[in-house]
């Protein structure tokens, strides 16, 4: 008897350890892939795009930039660590409205609403993507296409991601600046 209880003990606790998910949402815990870091850089691409749009437009791109933020960065699950690109005097934005103050201006002083440009496209070129299972890097160039003149002004980036909970990809690393442009 004693017997049949370790085993069936054994048997359950050797189940319990090969099933390290129990008890977590699977969808978060799914591994990321490259196509998902593409389809994020995508969505990424044309909130700023359509901020820019709105703003135009005289719509809410406000309320649109805090959706952006909200949606695609990770400041409700710990911390992000975002450069902007076009920053100086407060050169990290480590909180959400800091970071929305980039891209339409608000309690930065220094910022003039990177998104507000407008922009007609964002392209991503990947120097190369990084994933280990559950956080992923990707680093290359991206491309913003002026909306009023058609010029691209090319911008250097390093993003980091993690999963949320309802399984899309959050950015916890956000670094960008324009290439180095020697003097000489």
């Amino acid at each position: 008897m004693m017997k049949a209880i370790s085993t069936v003990i054994g048997a359950c606790l050797l189940l319990m350890s090969s099933c390290a998910w129990v008890g977590q949402d699977p969808i978060s815990t799914k591994p990321i892939t490259e196509a998902d870091v593409h389809q994020a850089q995508k969505i990424w691409g044309d909130g700023i795009v359509a901020i820019g749009s709105a703003y135009v437009k005289k719509g809410d791109y406000k309320a649109l930039a805090a959706t952006h933020v909200d949606t695609l960065y990770a400041y409700d699950e710990g911390t992000v660590l975002f450069k902007p690109t076009k920053a100086a005097a407060q050169q990290f934005r480590l909180t959400e409205s800091d970071a929305i103050s980039y891209f339409v201006t608000g309690v930065v002083p220094e910022d003039h609403g990177f998104a507000l440009q407008p922009w007609s496209a964002v392209r991503f070129e990947n120097a190369g993507i990084l994933i280990d299972t559950d956080s992923a890097v990707a680093m290359g160039n991206y491309f913003f296409t002026d909306a009023n003149t058609g010029k691209e002004a090319k911008v250097e980036f390093t993003f980091g991601y993690i999963r949320g909970a309802d399984g899309k990809l959050l950015i916890n690393v956000h670094h960008s600046a324009f290439p180095y442009q020697p003097s000489h």
